[in-house]
């Protein structure tokens, strides 16, 4: 396995993590479990942020002249990691949608 494809691997585990994580935190507002939802979110924004890294990284070397080959498996990777940035914003605003709703049905 090259350089490139095992960044990519890497990069598509965590966000595969990421993901999961993202999704069991919409479930678990969805329920009132609200601090549970939000340590959910915390957990995947390190795996979130393991991926930007090794994402940087590969920018910081083409910066400095390194030449990158881009293949089917990397841009796979970065459009994972591009639409489970785009669902953790729309998980944070779910999960305030939720905690505003059970107040609501609370009072």
């Amino acid at each position: 396995m090259d350089g490139m494809e095992e960044i990519s691997f890497l990069m598509i585990a965590d966000i595969g993590e990421a993901k999961s994580l993202i999704m069991s935190s919409i479930d678990k507002a969805s329920e009132g479990n609200f601090d549970t939802a939000k340590d959910l979110i915390n957990a995947s924004n390190k795996k979130m942020g393991q991926a930007h890294e090794r994402h940087f990284g590969l920018i910081q070397n083409e910066a400095q002249g390194e030449k990158i080959a881009l293949d089917l498996l990397f841009i796979h990777a970065e459009d994972q990691l591009m639409s489970t940035s785009l669902l953790k914003d729309l998980a944070e605003k779910l999960i305030i949608m939720y905690e505003k709703m059970y107040d609501l049905k609370n009072k």
